[in-house]
């Protein structure tokens, strides 16, 4: 019998996972639009349930800082620093696979067409290779397609973080986070 009760409930759903999983993302998981969106999906979870995750970050810094006292800032504070390191590494991790399989099938692209200009092939090889060429405009379009997807996600995840969190500030010393604290902004 398991000594652990399992997670039940939004928790089970909302909570990060207890066993984290890597995935490795190869040039085949980009050219899987299937794969790389799940992937994506994911990874969007946590913006998806942004003032859910706030709750329960003010909910577990609270009950800390019952057992701890001496803490710097209020409970707010510290949940709203909390959540937003949380979301910072999302969306580091989430432009990283993006800018990654776009780059994947650009490539992939290039090589295409290259092989098409060549003047060498028969009619039959030409149509195979137009295709492919076709097959891996319209997958570029949607790799690109989600840096706008994932400009809308966070323009919105700080729209109700900050919501939640009115006087919160991104650490200066944290630049990339203060970039995509202002981009989001706009």
């Amino acid at each position: 019998m398991p000594s652990k009760q399992p997670q039940l409930g939004s928790l089970a759903v909302q909570a990060p996972s207890l066993t984290p999983q890597t995935i490795h993302v190869s040039p085949s998981t980009c050219h899987d639009l299937s794969l790389f969106k799940d992937i994506l999906k994911e990874y969007r979870r946590l913006d998806d349930t942004i003032v859910m995750r706030l709750n329960r970050a003010n909910a577990a810094v609270r009950d800390q800082d019952r057992i701890q006292s001496g803490r710097v800032g209020t409970v707010q504070d510290q949940a709203c620093a909390y959540l937003w390191r949380e979301l910072v590494g999302n969306w580091k991790r989430r432009t990283q696979l993006v800018e990654y399989c776009a780059a994947v099938v650009d490539q992939s692209l290039h090589e295409k067409r290259s092989v098409l200009d060549e003047q060498s092939q028969d009619a039959s090889s030409r149509r195979k290779t137009q295709a492919a060429v076709f097959a891996d405009e319209v997958k570029r379009n949607q790799v690109h397609n989600e840096l706008t997807v994932e400009a809308i996600v966070r323009k919105r995840s700080v729209e109700a973080f900050r919501a939640r969190c009115q006087y919160f500030v991104p650490p200066l010393s944290d630049v990339e986070a203060r970039k995509m604290w202002d981009s989001a902004q706009k």
